[in-house]
């Protein structure tokens, strides 16, 4: 099969968005929050956790800190308490402590709207960092490659074999895709892999954008 060039790459990658965009719309984020401070926890949160898991320790978790000082001013043990059901429970509490702590002291009380910085916060990496600036401040400086986005990328084979990591798969993903649209891919991609592009038993057959996967029908 001869390579895809990058130009026939990207129309292809339109129509699919196109598809996406005509079923899920801009796509709505799965974990619940109000701020960007709680967007942030959250995302940390669920890392190796489903997002519902997340939804039901949170809710107690800002009531008790409702601000990065309040949660500043917490002991790891006693975040630990409170979200003691997911996974690495112990760890995330530091981290969060700690990254409070830095958006108290060096951020004035207020998350950065900046990709950058925001890796700079404990618990904080690219993946959430971009999930933050698309999600919270709709400023979106990159796309955020989850295990979702990993998987279709190479599925649909807008990532070839070469990109086994992330930051790679972002890297092209933002070759093919046009800017305008990073806002949107995370989100229609997690909730495309969990309907249609399954891990296990993927809806190849009534896939919405069946026609334009180069592996159709390789994963059932």
């Amino acid at each position: 099969m001869a390579r895809e060039s990058l130009a026939s790459k990207r129309e292809r990658a339109q129509a699919i968005e196109e598809r996406m965009f005509d079923h899920y719309g801009p796509g709505q984020a799965s974990l619940d929050y109000g701020t960007p401070f709680e967007l942030t926890v959250a995302v940390v949160l669920s890392a190796q956790c489903t997002d519902a898991a997340v939804n039901k320790v949170t809710p107690r978790l800002f009531a008790a800190f409702p601000t990065p000082a309040a949660m500043a001013a917490a002991s790891p043990d006693e975040v630990a308490e409170i979200i003691h059901s997911l996974g690495f429970f112990r760890s995330k509490a530091k981290n969060l402590v700690a990254l409070a702590q830095m958006v108290t002291a060096d951020f004035g009380g207020e998350v950065p709207a900046d990709v950058d910085l925001l890796q700079k916060l404990p618990g904080v990496g690219r993946k959430t960092a971009n999930c933050v600036m698309c999600e919270a401040f709709k400023d979106p400086q990159g796309i955020a490659v989850d295990t979702h986005v990993f998987r279709i990328a190479h599925r649909l084979k807008l990532a070839g074999p070469s990109a086994d990591t992330p930051q790679k798969v972002e890297d092209i993903l933002l070759k093919v895709y046009p800017r305008e649209q990073w806002l949107f891919i995370n989100h229609q991609w997690v909730h495309f892999g969990r309907e249609f592009c399954r891990a296990r038993s993927p809806r190849c057959a009534d896939c919405i954008v069946g026609d334009l996967c180069p592996t159709r029908g390789q994963w059932g």
